[in-house]
């Protein structure tokens, strides 16, 4: 949002208004021609000794001097979304939290610690850092200790889950962090649309290929050629990049656990193209591996061998979160992605869901590009600090 051309410039905001969404116009330090200020918007999260601080809405942080701000003022939170499904962050941070469950969760008033210890290490720092959703009933350095101590005795660094650029997010709590001494090490994209246009992406010969298009049937036409499941077995844990290399049987329970977490989990894989066709009849087959996948219709047989796609799907009421969508690279761009995405969709929307969500790191410029391309919109960044070493 800028300043109208002509209108009075004033700095209508004060140090009160920490927390609020505002607009700064400042002088520019390096201004190019005919543009001797620049515009700032996001949440004011500091303004101290003669600094503000404004953290924009995908996390980074802006700071201007007080004698370089020419105007400002506070403006409404973020506008409605235009496409996509409605949902505020603390809905859509419960519905991420219930579909990657944590082995061990503990209260700390509002603030939820989440630990799932595998090998000695924690498996993803989803599972591992503590999830501020409200007060933590303690004054923060008094919180943020209990968090330090509660990580340190189960062997596991001090991470914490941090939320940007929706209503009701967390960029002054994620500015008291930084001015603690945490440091953030990993930020993604969640990403949200609607589930009944991937229901009806499906499969489309071309050659020896297959790639994505819609279904003329109608979502609720089946991919022969996509099994789903209810766990994962060995066959989509060997495509798996947090499993990959693991002998067969070896990988540990606890991250089974997580992956088999949530109200409804699915699980979907494509098979090696290359492996014949088997069967030939209608029907339910049983995949190898005895890890419960099945398909409906003619389609590839088990194999021994490593998928060429796989995916994973957790039906929570009306939504759907996709997670752990991975293909082969020698055979990426032939609509597999899709297809998985499909399949599961559809198993979603037949269970009542009705909007979808996942989550994707922000450099991967590909798989955000897949997305947009699918309907799904940003709705929040999230964002995960490290506690400093203790001293």
């Amino acid at each position: 949002m800028e300043f109208a051309a002509g209108a009075r410039l004033e700095v209508r905001i004060t140090a009160s208004d920490v927390g609020k969404r505002v607009t700064v116009r400042s002088v520019a330090e390096e201004a190019a021609p005919g543009a001797a200020f620049t515009d700032t918007v996001g949440i004011l999260t500091s303004w101290e000794e003669g600094v503000l601080l404004v953290t924009r809405r995908d996390g980074t942080r802006v700071r201007l001097a007080e004698e370089a701000v020419v105007a400002a003022k506070t403006v409404p939170a973020a506008p409605a979304r235009r496409r996509g499904p409605a949902a505020d962050y603390a809905e859509l941070a419960g519905v991420q939290e219930r579909g990657w469950r944590a082995a061990e969760r503990e209260a700390l008033g509002g603030w939820l610690l989440r630990a799932s210890v595998v090998d000695g290490a924690g498996f993803t720092r989803r599972a591992n850092s503590v999830l501020p959703l409200g007060d933590p009933g303690m004054p923060l350095p008094r919180a943020l200790d209990r968090v330090r101590e509660w990580y340190g005795a189960r062997g596991l660094p001090a991470y914490a889950q941090l939320a940007t650029g929706a209503g009701d997010t967390q960029e002054v709590l994620a500015a008291e962090l930084e001015a603690l001494g945490w440091r953030r090490e990993v930020s993604a994209l969640v990403m949200v649309g609607a589930l009944a246009p991937l229901a009806e992406l499906g499969p489309e010969p071309v050659g020896s290929l297959a790639v994505a298009a819609p279904v003329a049937e109608g979502p609720e036409a089946v991919d022969p050629g996509v099994r789903l499941g209810r766990t994962p077995d060995e066959a989509w844990l060997r495509r798996y990049h947090r499993a990959a290399g693991q002998e067969s049987g070896g990988v540990p329970e606890g991250v089974r656990a997580v992956l088999a977490s949530g109200p409804s989990p699915w699980f979907a894989r494509i098979d090696a193209a290359d492996v014949p066709a088997g069967g030939g009849g209608e029907g339910v087959e049983p995949a190898s591996g005895g890890g419960g996948f099945a398909h409906t219709g003619t389609g590839v047989s088990g194999t021994a061998g490593v998928p060429d796609a796989i995916g994973r799907c957790v039906v929570d009421g009306r939504w759907a979160g996709f997670a752990a969508v991975e293909v082969a690279p020698e055979r990426r761009r032939r609509g597999l992605a899709q297809r998985v995405m499909g399949a599961l969709a559809r198993t979603a929307l037949a269970e009542g869901a009705s909007a979808a969500w996942l989550q994707v790191e922000r450099d991967n410029e590909a798989a955000i590009a897949l997305y947009t391309r699918l309907g799904f919109t940003v709705h929040h960044h999230y964002h995960h600090y490290r506690a400093p070493e203790a001293a």
